[in-house]
């Protein structure tokens, strides 16, 4: 029986992924590797079912990478594992390069020697920075911020992977995706999740600057199914593919919509404004040509099934990134005493030591 893996299939969008195999008629034949190192994941996550083997452990841990390869062989690769906090990469940038871009590489050279059939690698509009809107995929990539980079970086190599060793991968670059299973605990990702977590705790949805930011939203139901069968299509080899809403918002209406899925008055408290792109929506019509029409779950709905999931599992204690690199330029928001305090410890032990 063909096994495939999935990295990060305790998260948010790979846990989502995973269940797509599953039930795909084709692809759930199959056995599935579920690797996450639980950092933003949930055990309670992955699928409980007996074509599911979960692996705790980390894609930069290259030994346990050349393990699983060898003893599982496997057929096709889904990668979704990253740290994928584009606003904090400019201040983590050594664990962002080392988890979203090393990692990367330990996978892409596991695939190559081990004859992988197909690398789906979930990338990120992040990729494109500040081009015209909407974004395509002709435009050249222009990423802004740690994060972009390394995922720009990946897309590059899985190029350089298929001309001189014919790996063949399919890359996606969904944007602003939400829905069941989001980590709303995660202080520095994932914006409705975070609105919705504030509301459960009574504390208004927070705001970096003027609200007037546009993002296209897009429904997890409406995205992994597509990435789930995306290696059994021969036409989308070696191509990338944005993937994701056509219809775009202000983060001020979003946070209006937010809170009346969950019912309350919208409560908002604007904070200063941080580096961001004003507007970051995509075209889709190359995915279109190749997989069809997207399904386009509208934003009140979409909202609407979060929100249900949301008050059935409860607010989430908000984690604090504990090993910030650098302190200059950090959102106020983000800098708590405790934290800029431990990094100056670590800066005075470094110049001692040296």
């Amino acid at each position: 029986m063909p096994v495939n893996l999935v990295t990060g299939g305790a998260g948010f969008m790979g846990s989502h992924l995973a269940r797509a195999i599953l039930a795909h008629p084709v692809l759930g034949r199959s056995e599935i590797v579920v690797l996450d190192d639980l950092s933003g994941g949930f055990r309670d996550n992955v699928p409980n079912d007996p074509r599911v083997h979960f692996v705790e452990g980390s894609v930069t841990d290259q030994n346990l990478i050349h393990g699983l390869f060898e003893k599982y062989r496997f057929k096709f690769v889904y990668h979704l594992a990253a740290y994928a906090a584009e606003g904090l990469s400019h201040f983590i940038r050594r664990f962002n390069y080392l988890n979203n871009l090393i990692g990367s590489m330990n996978l892409i050279n596991a695939s190559v020697n081990f004859g992988v059939e197909c690398f789906v690698f979930t990338s990120s509009i992040a990729v494109y920075g500040s081009g015209q809107v909407p974004m395509h995929e002709d435009m050249i990539p222009r990423p802004e911020d740690p994060y972009g980079i390394s995922k720009y970086a990946v897309e590059l190599d899985l190029q350089s992977a298929h001309e001189m060793f014919g790996l063949d991968s399919i890359i996606f670059r969904p944007h602003n995706v939400y829905g069941e299973y989001q980590n709303i605990g995660d202080r520095y990702r994932n914006v409705v999740g975070i609105f919705m977590n504030q509301i459960l705790q009574g504390q208004p949805m927070t705001i970096f600057g003027d609200g007037h930011q546009q993002r296209a939203f897009s429904y997890i139901g409406d995205i992994c199914q597509h990435m789930a069968q995306a290696p059994l299509v021969k036409a989308a080899y070696n191509r990338i593919f944005n993937l994701g809403a056509d219809q775009s918002y202000a983060i001020n209406e979003l946070a209006h919509k937010v809170a009346q899925a969950m019912g309350v008055e919208a409560e908002i408290a604007h904070l200063p404004p941080r580096k961001e792109v004003k507007f970051a929506f995509s075209d889709h019509k190359a995915f279109a040509e190749v997989f069809g029409p997207p399904p386009q779950t509208s934003l009140d709905e979409g909202l609407q099934r979060m929100a249900a999931w949301v008050k059935g599992v409860g607010s989430r204690r908000t984690q604090e990134f504990k090993n910030i690199e650098i302190i200059q330029n950090l959102p106020a928001s983000w800098s708590s005493t405790a934290l800029v305090t431990k990094h100056r410890r670590r800066l005075d032990a470094n110049r001692n030591v040296s």
